[in-house]
């Protein structure tokens, strides 16, 4: 066994479940919100990872299967997102700014060949890509709605000075939504330093050098700065057209006046 490996024995389970518990009760105790919710994600996770873990060679095989996993990928991440800025019902909107993120640099990765173009290299990186979207959408569309909300008298105060509807909202929302960029330029600024993010781990596990890794994951953390970019443009003008909303939504529906 590789001595960098996890190692899978009786101890592990009981180490997550400690782990679990541990957060979920600091969670509760400190009322950050509900222990509940922390034991429902890490049992989805469980889940959801020995699912893949059984049927990602099965995927791997074939551009299809390939093709229909990352499909399943984006549409989670399209309710998901929604679900948290406003309800499941608004996914087709949430789908936009993480597929504007997601095609543009994925397709970039491939027709430059820095990606190779085989199920294997371009499953985990739309994972990654998508997953950095989702995160950016919904950091931006909660965050900008939060402040529509809580500002709302300085958006009136913008229509009253003579701004059109989407220019008052843009006006309130632009530097928050801009908050939701900070994780991925504190990961970027900071690897090497403070993390070894996952995808340099996972190349140089595969055997690879620690230049490779590290370059590869240089392309990744990239590559997210721009899906991420994307994603939280895209969100701000999508609530800023009146298109992503909460319900009431004390400005009405916003559009050009």
């Amino acid at each position: 066994m590789n001595g960098a490996s996890i190692t899978i024995g009786p101890t592990l389970f009981p180490v997550l479940a400690a782990l679990t518990l541990l957060a979920a009760t600091v969670f509760g105790l400190t009322r950050l919100g509900s222990g509940a919710a922390v034991v429902r994600a890490a049992a989805r996770a469980v889940l959801q990872l020995g699912a893949v873990s059984l049927i990602i060679l099965t995927v791997l095989e074939s551009w299809w299967s390939t093709s229909a996993f990352i499909a399943v990928m984006y549409v989670v991440a399209s309710l998901t997102s929604a679900r948290r800025i406003s309800s499941a019902r608004a996914g087709w909107v949430a789908a936009l700014p993480i597929g504007l993120g997601v095609l543009p640099a994925l397709g970039l990765l491939l027709a430059s060949r820095s990606l190779p173009a085989t199920p294997l290299a371009v499953l985990p990186t739309a994972g990654i890509l998508i997953g950095g979207a989702m995160t950016a959408t919904t950091l931006a569309g909660r965050r900008s709605l939060d402040e529509l909300h809580a500002r709302h008298g300085e958006y009136e105060a913008g229509l009253a000075l003579g701004f059109g509807r989407r220019d008052a909202v843009l006006e309130v929302c632009r530097e928050p939504a801009g908050q939701a960029l900070v994780p991925a330029l504190d990961q970027t600024r900071t690897v090497g330093l403070v993390t070894l993010p996952g995808a340099f781990v996972g190349v140089l596990l595969g055997g690879a050098s620690p230049v490779q890794a590290g370059v590869t994951q240089l392309l990744i953390l990239v590559a997210l700065l721009a899906v991420e970019t994307i994603a939280i443009a895209a969100t701000v003008e999508l609530i800023a057209r009146g298109v992503l909303r909460r319900d009431p939504s004390p400005i009405g529906r916003i559009g050009p006046r």
